[in-house]
């Protein structure tokens, strides 16, 4: 099967591995054989404590889940900010009369039409 092993150390750092692994493999496996444990050393220790979790083809999964070839394994790292309050501030930030529905408003038309 081929595999591939990707992780983002940083922003705008994505890294890929491509790896060839036996039928019937884990995540586990894969990242083993992909060299990314060896070239993050705190990968290892930061899956344990549960800061960092896996996936297959943006799914969460756990290191036990049997891979099908042309699986994409990712490793996340967690959310600085929570989607919900950024798009919050966003939208505080550009304000009510310039976001959203009420960008354009139509020459006597209700608010939000």
């Amino acid at each position: 099967m081929k595999i591939v092993v990707t992780y983002a150390p940083a922003q705008r750092m994505a890294q890929e591995w491509l790896v060839e692994i036996p039928d019937g493999s884990t995540v586990q496996t894969a990242l083993e054989q992909s060299g990314v444990l060896t070239a993050f050393s705190d990968i290892t220790e930061l899956l344990a404590r549960g800061v960092l979790s896996l996936g297959i083809w943006g799914r969460s999964c756990r290191a036990d889940q049997v891979l099908v070839d042309q699986d994409r394994v990712e490793i996340y790292r967690p959310l600085r900010v929570d989607p919900k309050v950024a798009r919050r501030e966003r939208f505080r930030g550009q304000g009510v009369k310039r976001a959203g529905l009420f960008a354009k408003k139509r020459e006597g038309g209700k608010a939000g039409y």
